[in-house]
């Protein structure tokens, strides 16, 4: 027996980018706030996955798919031996072992694929975008959520079965495979550490994570110099500004509308709400608003034609399935989905001079004139410097 190299560079690298990857994907998966991690992670496992395919064929003896080709009941039968302590010792990876590798370079692509589309039907954002309606990918998304549930208990499974062999051969497999090296006989082949393809791949991942986080999601720029730049026309643009999908428009209902308040676009309350208020205009939140026929014709239409049961955006999506079918809200601020949506805001944001009221929609949302309410147009932003120093003050 001697000290042998196993595990070449380019395996180790995948092997332990992988397992981070998706643990960190499985911590960022809650909320919109890590949603660009997440999404950066999970385009990375499914590269990772194509280069250990590749890798699979042209990498050193041990990595090769050739040397640890077992089926399932020869999976089950070391198993079975594991149980008896009898199990015989593989340099390479034992055929449980190696079950479980190919059942998550399959899940991962399962999950990856999911999460793509998932992405575009949900968020309507990356290369599917369009591709399906938010209520279709309903179904793909729960999908995908259970994928990666299986796809933990793969790991915990796999995590399980490295422990109980690195005891019961009295070697540490977690140690071998950052070292690259076990304990073999003499005629074992060896592997080559293959140093540039390791080099190469790292480089890889590193320039898609620049282009990903300089180039390919918004920019979120600092929030006052967002909002010097919204007040006076001067100051900062985001590197690649957040563009929404483009939403229907109409002149006279953003005239009538925008002359009293901010414009709320039509799909973020159900058609029952636009009709029942344009019926009782006479009782507008205290004002009447006196629309002649021809007017309050054209302005409902806009209104009905663009409403949330048209699911023209995800938040008219959600906003139109959180709202019993018998209650007709007036406020967009009274919908379960946004009061869900809106739950974990502090008190002091609420207060920013830069917001104060709940109805201001575009202190927070770059985009809410345009009536999309993408997560990527999203930010809270921070009071002015004097302000948050007099809230410091005792």
């Amino acid at each position: 027996m001697q000290r042998t190299l196993i595990w070449d560079l380019p395996t180790r690298l995948f092997h332990w980018t992988l397992a981070s990857s998706f643990a960190l994907a499985w911590l960022t998966s809650e909320g919109d706030r890590w949603r660009s991690i997440h999404v950066f992670l999970g385009y990375l496992m499914l590269g990772l996955v194509v280069f250990r395919l590749i890798w699979g064929f042209t990498g050193s003896h041990f990595s090769r798919f050739s040397s640890f080709w077992f089926g399932p009941k020869e999976a089950l039968d070391y198993l079975k031996q594991v149980t008896t302590k009898h199990a015989p010792r593989h340099v390479g990876h034992n055929p449980t072992g190696s079950l479980a590798i190919y059942i998550l370079l399959v899940m991962s692509v399962a999950v990856g694929l999911t999460g793509v589309v998932t992405l575009g039907g949900d968020e309507q954002q990356g290369i599917t975008a369009g591709w399906l309606s938010f209520a279709q990918v309903q179904t793909l998304k729960q999908l995908h959520e259970l994928g990666a549930i299986a796809m933990l208990l793969v790991v915990a499974g796999h995590i399980t079965g490295v422990v109980v062999e690195s005891v019961l051969h009295k070697e540490n497999l977690a140690r071998a495979m950052v070292s690259g090296f076990k304990m073999a006989e003499a005629d074992t082949p060896k592997a080559t550490a293959h140093p540039l393809v390791a080099v190469l791949l790292l480089l890889a991942m590193l320039g898609f994570g620049g282009w990903w986080f300089y180039y390919a999601i918004d920019k979120n720029i600092d929030n006052q110099a967002w909002h010097i730049k919204m007040e006076t026309g001067v100051g900062e643009e985001p590197h690649v500004k957040f563009v929404g999908k483009q939403l229907p428009d109409n002149k006279l209902w953003r005239d009538e509308c925008g002359s009293c308040h901010a414009v709320f676009y039509p799909a973020l309350l159900p058609e029952r709400s636009w009709q029942k208020m344009m019926a009782e205009q006479d009782q507008h939140f205290g004002s009447d608003l006196g629309l002649d026929g021809a007017t309050t014709a054209e302005v409902l239409q806009f209104m009905v034609d663009n409403s949330a049961d048209k699911h023209l955006t995800e938040a008219a999506f959600k906003i139109e399935q959180s709202v019993p079918k018998a209650h007709t809200p007036l406020r967009i601020t009274e919908t379960p989905y946004w009061v869900e949506k809106h739950r974990e805001i502090a008190a002091a944001d609420w207060a920013n001079p830069l917001v104060l009221s709940k109805s201001n929609c575009a202190a927070c949302h770059s985009d809410a004139d345009d009536g999309s309410f993408e997560d990527g147009a999203m930010h809270i932003p921070k009071a002015p410097a004097k302000v948050a120093s007099a809230a410091s003050q005792p």
